[in-house]
């Protein structure tokens, strides 16, 4: 070791991981982390003086064992470099080409960025949620085409890897503990271990879905449902919704957004409910669908919709609007609450950036499609007095759902309500029972995309890729599982 073809010599290899730096065109977080790493002056991880680590082995051997579990290729991690390298070293096998510096700084860096991949994939994702699903639909474009905004589709609050996290990985290189962090690292979840299990036994054209579904599991999400909490989850390729509390379970059929106009992903609280409620008409429905019928009052009066104009808070005759008017974003447009109403007779209200709650909807047909995303992006539900009831849980008696019964337009149940009805006069709008009713504590709501999905109750099915998540998700897998 001490002829100059086998010394090792450090700023040669300095040189050499540089070059290494300079020629890689990765830009996957490992690529990004591992070239500021050796650019900042990091030393040899995977070698010493002497030759080789053992735990260069230990990386290569894992990888080759769990890379098939999870349906990868080792062709991403470049393995087989890696191993030709490792013979290289170990059999003082160096030509004009590959001499012992050149070898060393590209073992090194190689091995590196493969074990930061997989660390970095197994705890956080291979994909990036925020940047794929969020840069999926167009909103916007200008003359040319090129695209100015896109609409979001994700907002759930995840963790992702930093230097923090990068430093304590890289830092581990050196422990015995190296090969089980390894071999443990990637979710803990039955439902993640089952599709795991089922893998192997899947044929070819049916691997895809599992792997896309695995790899949403890795996904660090800040918020999940959590053992012996109440809770509500919808799952849109199932357009079915889970209000969980405990051992009961409530579910329903829903429809979601249309393809067009995806409900999107998120977490929130629901805070309350509002009966018979109006429906404020967004801008984007009054600019494709309401503002032609300008000066048409016949249309305005069937859909029981009323014009306000911003500024001053007045109200005008539909007569005298015009679709210009309307266009201009100057004037509100609402359908009034009750019986016809888009929202139906109850709407469940959540904070969230895109306007999108659960509700009731006037036209029930759609709970009898197999594909229900017929929505501007609310999530229309198949039975919600049943919801409300959920939500309000033990404190709610039996007068106050009547109460509710009877303002969303139902049959009560009570003697009390019972004699309610029958001493209204028929000739007389009802009285609104009902308002506002708070759900106090609150209750989360997921909003959630898996096509291979594990209901509340324990049922195990697949759902069509109604939005084509797993597809955008599989291609930007693609390089791991071709």
């Amino acid at each position: 070791m001490k002829t100059e073809e086998y010394a090792l010599n450090s700023r040669l290899i300095s040189e050499s991981l540089e070059h290494f730096c300079k020629k890689d065109t990765d830009n996957s977080y490992a690529a990004a982390q591992t070239r500021k790493y050796y650019r900042g002056g990091g030393v040899l991880l995977w070698t010493r003086y002497e030759g080789v680590t053992e735990w260069a082995d230990t990386v290569v051997s894992v990888l080759r064992a769990q890379l098939p579990t999870l349906g990868f290729t080792e062709k991403v991690f470049e393995l087989s470099q890696i191993e030709a390298d490792l013979e290289r070293m170990r059999n003082l096998r160096y030509d004009e080409r590959n001499s012992v510096n050149q070898v060393s700084a590209r073992l090194d860096y190689l091995l590196t960025k493969a074990y930061l991949r997989y660390s970095v994939g197994q705890h956080f994702g291979f994909v990036n949620p925020n940047y794929v699903l969020n840069r999926y639909d167009v909103r916007d474009r200008d003359s040319t085409g090129a695209v100015l905004s896109y609409r979001q589709l994700f907002d759930l609050d995840m963790e992702h890897p930093d230097e923090a996290y990068v430093k304590w990985v890289l830092h581990r290189i050196d422990t015995d503990s190296l090969g089980l962090d390894l071999r443990t690292a990637g979710p803990s979840s039955d439902y993640y271990n089952r599709l795991k299990r089922q893998l192997p036994n899947t044929p070819t054209s049916q691997r895809r879905r599992i792997i896309v579904n695995m790899e949403r599991c890795r996904w660090r999400l800040r918020h999940l449902p959590k053992d012996k909490e109440k809770y509500i989850v919808v799952n849109i390729p199932a357009f079915h919704l889970w209000a969980v509390d405990g051992d009961s379970v409530v579910d329903m059929r829903v429809a979601c957004g249309a393809l067009k106009t995806k409900t999107p992903l998120l977490h929130s609280q629901i805070t309350h409910m509002e009966v018979n409620p109006e429906w404020v008409i967004p801008m984007s429905i009054v600019q494709a669908d309401v503002a032609r019928h300008g000066g048409d009052s016949s249309y305005f009066a069937r859909r029981n919709y009323y014009i306000v104009e911003k500024k001053t808070g007045r109200q005008l005759s539909p007569k005298s609007v015009t679709p210009d008017m309307l266009n201009s974003g100057k004037y509100r447009v609402a359908q009034r609450g009750g019986e016809g109403n888009s929202l139906g007779r109850i709407i469940f209200r959540f904070p969230n950036n895109f306007s999108v709650f659960l509700h009731d909807t006037s036209s029930p047909g759609a709970f009898g499609r197999d594909n229900r995303g017929v929505s501007h992006g609310c999530v229309r539900v198949q039975r919600p007095f049943d919801l409300a009831a959920f939500l309000l849980g033990d404190d709610a008696d039996e007068w106050t759902l009547d109460k509710l019964r009877i303002t969303m337009g139902m049959k009560p149940e009570t003697e009390q309500g019972q004699e309610y009805i029958d001493e209204l006069d028929p000739a007389k709008p009802a009285p609104r029972l009902v308002h506002s009713l708070p759900v106090s504590p609150r209750v989360p709501l997921y909003i959630t995309y898996y096509t291979i999905f594990q209901s509340p109750d324990g049922s195990w099915n697949s759902y069509p890729d109604v939005y084509g998540y797993d597809e955008v998700i599989g291609k930007a897998l693609k390089t791991y599982i071709q």
